[in-house]
């Protein structure tokens, strides 16, 4: 398994604080492939910028889809700029990936048969490994997660991360979010006084 995959079993078995947007899951998804990447030496980070390495045989598909992806001429790609564009419906396209290989169902609702339900996950060894290593507090899940709104308040800086490279990412995923957060903060003012205008308020 893999972090994004693992991020997304944990996203669907545990209570945010707050409502957490496809974006948002997206973005982290996004931010937990660079992670994956660098771990098997597929990039290396210069600053902020994603240096690519030689292609690995990833065995996920997905992973092995964003390694293709990534731009190979120099000044090469910001972290950032990355996360905007490979996270673009990332979320639902491992969704889907997981639910082909049965790692997901959709429970039917009652009294509606032909209506499928959310995804969950499937009572397999992914979605233990996921919740051993939420368990263990493993410290790149945990600090991914914590920024989308799952487990307790996000810190400064993520604990138990030693990799400064690692760092940098998570650092870039955490200020993404909060970009986002504030486009759709100030898109719902501007809706809410569109609407004010129209009423004669």
């Amino acid at each position: 398994m893999t972090t994004p995959r693992d991020l997304l079993l944990v996203s669907l078995e545990r209570t945010p604080r707050h409502p957490v947007e496809r974006g948002d899951l997206s973005l982290a998804l996004a931010g937990a492939e660079v992670i994956d990447l660098l771990g098997a030496e597929a990039v290396r980070l210069d600053g902020e910028r994603i240096v690519p390495g030689y292609l690995p045989g990833l065995p996920d598909r997905l992973l092995a889809q964003a390694a293709e992806s990534l731009v190979r001429d120099a000044p090469y790609e910001t972290v950032d700029d990355w996360l905007w564009r490979r996270g673009r419906g990332l979320a639902d396209a491992y969704t889907a990936l997981l639910e082909d290989e049965g790692q997901l169902i959709r429970q039917r609702h009652r009294g509606l048969p032909f209506r499928k339900g959310a995804p969950v996950p499937a009572d397999s060894p992914a979605r233990w490994q996921a919740a051993d290593r939420w368990a263990a507090q493993e410290p790149v899940l945990t600090a991914l997660a914590t920024a989308l709104g799952y487990g307790a308040e996000p810190a400064e800086d993520a604990p138990g991360v030693v990799d400064e490279a690692v760092t940098t990412v998570l650092a870039v995923v955490n200020d993404a979010l909060q970009e986002l957060a504030a486009v759709r903060q100030r898109r719902a003012i501007e809706e809410a006084a569109f609407e004010n205008i129209w009423r004669g308020e």
